[in-house]
């Protein structure tokens, strides 16, 4: 049974909302409080909004633009073709898995709920998992609001002549923070609707982008270029090591298809269409992807033009070189504003993540009432704007040293990749600890599906603290290491503060409930 804090903290929220839309009414809301969840979301998000919101994050666009030179010149496209091929099969079962999961337990709070709950002899494991995704997912939405600053000042510099200074790249960047969390103080609906309109945006921009280039390129590559065609300008003098790297652009790319699970309480038919979306978004990426990579590849005019350009984007010099100024404004502002939704997505999730922590009491007393206040619109509105500020903060970082601000974004990749490990492992070493099945299951499939996602995603979190170049030198040293330990460590600090005296995994709200319509005397107590 929740306590009386709990209890009051709960009917802060639930002022916020009407009567019936509080109770189970559906079968969704009847899953949930089975969960030991009394429902505060109305249900507003369709199969394309939840969709949406997982493709809008993966952003296939954004991520392949932004770290398409991360591939170009670790392994070339020799590197990039294989990489993506690869890197997308793999997300693909980890989407799966996680998919399976989703499906049992669509609830707030994605891979963190799922550890508590499969794992609740072991709270400071979903601790430490809600807490590091939670900083993953704030930092995304930070790197993603700076690198939409980079394709404004790319389209300044391409459009005028003028280069933007760091602190005028670093405000924009706030501008572009502040407007993310104006959009996710509008609520689920308005988050809903923009994810729709992002998988339309997504398609739509895609074949514009993919015709500019394969259309108006003056010279096109070959297929022995596009297939075989080997780079390295890291310094190392391993192939095989070298291609490696490039994998990561890949793997940066397809991060997100987990977002939609942080919705599946605000969604209809959460245990069906949240998985389907989850996994449904890596297929689309991989497709749509692909695509544009082959595009970008044959329409390349010259690989050092791009190591060497002055812009603050390679592919913005790829374009301009490809299509000319016209055409790659254009191809910048279609990226620039489908970087600008999948940044808005990853506020989307880090608030619901503050409200799900504040729920089971992973975040200091004083704290709980606040984030867990929902204003008229459904929004967590302190964890999106705890979000904004920290994203305006580390902004701040890039005016005084790129290095610092890489460091601490390239963590986010890091993190996210760690928080899919801890439910993972649980499916893979502990089957039975998921004690029930969702409609979306793997069947016999399950167990090696997890394994082969658990050797990937430790792979993966290995090769993303490796040093990119050689020789290592204070300048170009991946401090991804350095970063990604001082969350941890910031994490494991707050569990001895306070996670420990409080936080005993998925608390709940109210007892476990048959799957039943309320009485009238439980929609009084609610």
């Amino acid at each position: 049974m929740a306590s009386d804090d709990d209890a009051k903290a709960h009917a802060t929220t639930a002022v916020t909302t009407t009567e019936p839309e509080l109770v189970g009414q559906t079968s969704d809301d009847a899953r949930l409080r089975e969960l030991g969840y009394a429902p505060q979301f109305r249900r507003e998000m369709s199969l394309w909004g939840v969709l949406g919101l997982s493709f809008c994050a993966i952003g296939i666009l954004t991520g392949m633009s932004s770290a398409f030179q991360t591939g170009l010149f670790s392994g070339g496209p020799l590197g990039l073709f294989w990489g993506w091929n690869i890197c997308s099969f793999f997300m693909f079962l980890i989407a799966l898995s996680l998919a399976e999961i989703c499906s049992a337990y669509p609830t707030m709070g994605g891979l963190y709920f799922w550890v508590c709950k499969m794992k609740p002899d072991a709270p400071f494991i979903g601790f430490c998992t809600g807490w590091v995704y939670a900083i993953a997912m704030t930092f995304t939405g930070t790197s993603g609001n700076l690198s939409s600053a980079l394709y404004i000042a790319c389209l300044v510099e391409i459009g005028s002549g003028r280069a933007l200074t760091r602190v005028e790249i670093a405000a924009v960047a706030w501008g572009i923070n502040i407007l993310s969390g104006i959009l996710n103080t509008a609520g689920t609906k308005a988050v809903g609707r923009m994810s729709a309109f992002c998988v339309w945006w997504t398609l739509a921009g895609t074949v514009v982008a993919v015709a500019s280039l394969l259309a108006a390129s003056p010279t096109k590559n070959t297929a022995k270029f596009v297939f075989t065609d080997y780079e390295n300008f890291t310094g190392w003098s391993n192939r095989g090591f070298v291609v490696l790297l490039g994998f990561l652009q890949a793997v940066y790319t397809l991060e997100g298809c987990e977002t939609a699970a942080q919705v599946a309480e605000e969604a209809r038919d959460a245990a069906r269409l949240a998985p389907l979306a989850v996994v449904g978004s890596i297929v689309g990426s991989w497709a749509l992807g692909f695509a544009y990579l082959l595009a970008l590849l044959f329409s390349a005019q010259s690989i050092a033009s791009i190591q060497q350009t002055a812009l603050p984007l390679p592919i913005a010099q790829l374009f301009f070189d490809a299509v000319g100024t016209r055409l790659s404004l254009l191809c910048l502002v279609i990226v620039f504003l489908a970087q600008q939704m999948a940044a808005a997505t990853a506020f989307t999730a880090s608030s619901r993540l503050f409200y799900a922590l504040a729920r089971d009491d992973g975040v200091p007393r004083a704290l709980k009432g606040p984030f867990m206040y929902l204003n008229r619109y459904q929004a967590p509105v302190v964890g999106v704007w705890v979000s904004v500020f920290i994203g305006c903060a580390v902004s701040c970082a890039y005016i005084g040293s790129t290095i610092a601000f890489n460091a601490i974004l390239s963590s986010a990749a890091v993190a996210v990749m760690l928080s899919y490990l801890q439910p993972i492992i649980i499916r893979v070493f502990w089957p039975s600890a998921m004690k029930e099945l969702g409609p979306f299951s793997l069947g016999r499939l399950s167990w090696i599906v997890n394994f082969l996602s658990f050797l990937f995603t430790v792979f993966v979190c290995i090769l993303f603290v490796l040093p990119t170049s050689f020789p290592v030198t204070a300048q170009n040293m991946n401090y991804a290491i350095v970063a990604i330990g001082g969350v941890v460590l910031l994490v494991v600090g707050a569990w001895f503060a306070w996670g420990q005296g409080s936080f005993r995994g998925a608390a709940g709200t109210v007892e476990s409930a048959p799957s039943e319509l309320v009485s009238a005397d439980e929609k009084e107590s609610a």
